[in-house]
């Protein structure tokens, strides 16, 4: 299943007087004289560099703090019109444009599509690219700068009909903080701002990097996991010089890369003086419609080849869900009179259900104010390698004069009444309704603040198996805030057919904030599917997808009744290097002994045989993800994205004797998994598992190869395959998986407006069952087989963002298709929101 945090987003989306004009507002559309709209067409204020692109239905925007009385729009193949500008607010303009070529300053634009070839802008773009690595922070070996980092989020598209909503009954004086977009005109009211101060060093020559924050303030949400981690998912940083920037998971084509001349069409348009430099303007669009990429301009110096201002807007034709349109600006500051450093970097986002011009939604939008850059000041290694403290005091909410002195770039005095506007809404009841709906559906949880108290998760009340028929759930967890040293959780459930309660319960503490020394322990008495995955986990509230499914395929009857109980110590002596120790107790039994048993050969029994395994063990694991990004340093931190690799090494050791254990043996498992982002064509996920037990354990204790009888689409188990289907006590196991992001798709005319992505995977598995081992398992009534002789393989084809929700997969069995009752094809499907 998909992680729920653009819920948050999509539930902001239905919570839908001071106005702010600038010296010159101009908007509108521009045409071709038989009526048609004319998209990517450059609109200019007459004398400046101050313009924009329309967008893809001929629309445009622009606003200036200057007092302009002449707009200039231009297109390849169009004769360039001068528009009289009447007043200092100009809306709903109609440009038309005639057929026609010229130049411009003795610069030659180019008609029609553009060529790869004698094209003056592609010229340039190579001396970007030749010059890359000389200009910016590349050209030191070592820098540091402050940072400031806003991140606002705003109701947009606000008109009469809302504000007189009965949605906003009550509470009509937040509008009294609308204000108006510079880059789309419309009228917005924040709603949250997230305010960052940090110092950056770095260190070119060993690619070493660190910040510093030094000060944060926030309002509207604060507290909330679920925002934090959708906005640090969302707005991660990018380099404009790069080939591929990584925006919402995907990779879009920078129109400063290499590969950009495949995708883009380029026009040099212009050039003139910038701060005594030179510069050449260059306007780029899409060569094809639905492909991951971007439309503008951008300014670059004529002899360091450095840019100095670049525009980006993404077209709404491009394959991207639930952003009407997103627009990223950077401009670039000279020092020392040759080179060009990051000076702001502004990002806007129009999150809506629909991409049409009047639909309402919510801005999100950050901006970055880079100053006090300094130079050759070396840091040894363990600077870069000494973490702050995360929970040093009066770092999270600085004061006003922190603020006054530190930041960047002012708030307009909109962005000051949010602040105070959201302290009052709390207050409002119908508010606090809003609220709690939304972070239910984001975090899963319904929470208590009285009790600093969560109940949920409210997507796991109710589930159904065989052994227990319907069964109805109910967890809680403390939570104070998402920086909690400590925590306690729990559930308790009831199996209507078995008529038996279940339950689970668990702590945790941080006893060492350094070196993250966590201390956990819990008991559980549950059933659960043990044949869900291959490496095994101490984890005493986790519970397997196939055993609480509502619908399953097959019968779902190989089930375990599991007695519980671990004490674990981890802790983290470097950043993404986790290292724990616990013991463990399981007491295991059939659920359902008449079809699935897990008797075993016991010489020690009366009968020669048991049905329950007892086992203790001491497990001691390695968890190493370079490049995690996580929120919050409590005792749970919560991981941004999904964007990093994982190595994993584990070490079971079971202790024959102690509290009645039953055998001795050792089981060593190592996991690797990579994502890769591979340019323009799309995501690769990547997985191999290993593992070999030593000495002779029941059916219990052995590796089972992971099934999957949900409808549900789960990376790293295979479709095909029936719960304890195949069985190992030595496995190796790959797994790949392809999203190409709709690539291939968008070159099919038919297609290209459904936006789906097509995506592709294999999966295989070997592995072996020693003869000790099924001969004292023999008492059971299911077969025990490996896939020895050849490697088990499935293949998949499958379909995503269908109705931007959906995904299908079908899937082939590769090989053993004559096991009893094997699936050759199987469908496993998946619902969620993603970008």
């Amino acid at each position: 299943m998909e992680r729920p945090t653009p819920y948050l987003l999509i539930g902001l989306l239905f919570l839908c007087s001071v106005l702010g004009f600038g010296q010159t507002k101009v908007s509108g559309i521009v045409k071709d004289e038989f009526g048609d709209p004319v998209a990517f067409a450059n609109v200019l204020f007459k004398n400046s560099t101050q313009g924009t692109i329309t967008n893809d239905n001929g629309r445009f925007y622009m606003e200036s703090e200057k007092r302009y009385d002449t707009l200039l729009v231009s297109f390849i193949g169009f004769e360039t019109t001068e528009v009289p500008l009447a007043s200092k607010v100009n809306y709903n303009m109609e440009v038309v444009l005639m057929e026609g070529s010229e130049k411009l300053d003795e610069v030659v634009i180019y008609v029609g599509k553009q060529s790869k070839k004698n094209n003056p802008a592609i010229d340039i773009l190579k001396k970007i690219w030749a010059n890359k690595q000389k200009n910016g922070l590349y050209k030191y070996k070592y820098y540091e700068h402050d940072k400031y980092e806003k991140i606002e989020f705003d109701l947009n598209t606000i008109d009469s009909a809302m504000m007189k909503s009965r949605v906003f009954k009550g509470m009509e004086f937040v509008f009294d903080n609308m204000d108006t977009s510079r880059i789309t005109g419309k009228t917005y009211l924040p709603i949250f701002i997230n305010e960052t101060f940090s110092k950056v060093y770095g260190d070119n020559g060993r690619k070493l990097e660190k910040e510093e924050v030094l000060g944060t303030r926030n309002s509207g949400f604060e507290g909330n996991q679920s925002i934090y981690r959708f906005i640090e998912d969302l707005y991660s940083d990018y380099n404009v010089y790069d080939n591929y920037l990584k925006l919402f998971d995907k990779s879009f084509t920078s129109p400063i890369s290499k590969t950009g001349v495949d995708v883009y069409n380029y026009v040099l348009a212009d050039s003139a003086y910038i701060e005594d430099k030179w510069c050449y303007n260059i306007i780029y669009y899409p060569r094809r419609k639905n492909e991951l990429t971007f439309k503008g301009d951008f300014w670059v110096n004529d002899t360091t080849f450095a840019l100095k201002r670049i525009n980006m807007q993404v077209t709404r034709s491009a394959n991207i869900n639930w952003v009407k349109d997103m627009y990223l600006e950077q401009e670039f500051e000279l020092v020392n009179d040759s080179v060009f450093l990051l000076k702001r970097d502004y990002m806007l986002n129009d999150f809506a259900f629909k991409k049409k011009e009047k639909a309402k939604g919510v801005y999100g939008k950050r901006t970055t104010v880079y100053d006090n850059y300094s130079f050759d000041k070396p840091k040894p290694d363990k600077f870069y390698k000494t973490e702050p403290d995360p929970f040093s005091p009066g770092l999270a909410q600085r004061d006003d004069a922190f603020w006054e002195k530190n930041r960047l770039e002012s708030l307009n005095e909109n962005e000051k009444g949010v602040y105070q506007m959201l302290d009052t809404l709390r207050t409002v009841p119908k508010f606090k309704s809003y609220y709690n709906l939304v972070s239910i559906l984001a975090s899963g949880y319904v929470e208590i603040d009285k009790w600093n108290l969560d109940l949920g998760s409210v997507y796991s009340v109710i589930g159904n198996n065989e052994a227990e028929g319907w069964r109805l759930r109910l967890g809680a967890r403390t939570y104070f805030g998402q920086n909690d040293p400590w925590r306690l959780q729990g559930f308790m459930a009831y199996g209507f057919k078995d008529k038996k309660v279940k339950f689970g319960i668990a702590g945790k503490v941080m006893v060492d904030k350094k070196n993250r020394i966590i201390l956990s322990g819990g008991t559980r008495r549950a059933i659960d599917q043990l044949g869900g995955s291959l490496t095994a986990s101490n984890d005493v509230l986790g519970r397997s997808v196939a055993s609480s499914g509502i619908l399953t395929v097959g019968a779902n009857n190989r089930l375990t009744n599991i007695k519980m109980s671990a004490l674990n110590v981890q802790m983290e002596p470097f950043k993404n290097v986790r290292v724990q120790v616990g013991a463990a107790h399981r007491d295991m039994k059939s659920a359902l002994p008449d079809v699935f048993s897990l008797d075993y050969i016991d010489p020690e029994s009366p009968t020669g045989i048991s049905s329950t395994t007892k086992q203790f063990d001491i497990q001691t694991h390695l968890l190493y993800t370079p490049g995690r990004r996580v929120v919050g340093y409590g005792v749970e931190p919560k991981t941004v994205d999904n964007n990093y690799s994982l190595f994993f090494l584990n070490y079971t050791k079971g202790i024959k004797g102690t509290w009645g254990s039953d055998f001795d043996y050792e089981k060593l498992q190592l996991a690797y998994a990579q994502p890769f982002t591979i340019g323009g064509f799309g995501r690769l996920k990547t997985s191999v598992e290993v593992g070999k037990t030593f000495g002779e354990v029941p059916l219990s204790l052995l590796s089972v190869v992971p099934g999957n009888q949900t409808f549900f689409t789960i990376f790293n188990t295979f479709p095909n395959l029936d719960f304890y289907e195949f069985v190992t006590d030595t496995y190796a196991s790959v797994h790949l998986e392809h999203n190409f992001n709709g690539r291939l798709f968008s070159r099919i005319p038919w297609m290209r407006k459904l936006n789906w992505r097509e995506i592709v995977g294999v999966r295989a598995v070997w592995g072996s069952l020693s003869d000790e081992n099924i001969a004292l398992s023999s008492p059971t009534n299911i077969p025990l087989e490996a896939p020895t002789d050849k490697p088990y393989y499935e293949y998949s084809v499958g379909v995503s963002n269908i109705f931007k929700v959906l995904r299908v997969d079908f899937n082939f069995r590769g090989n053993y298709l004559d096991n009893p009752n094997a699936r050759p094809f199987a469908i496993r499907g998946a619902i969620g929101f993603k970008f």
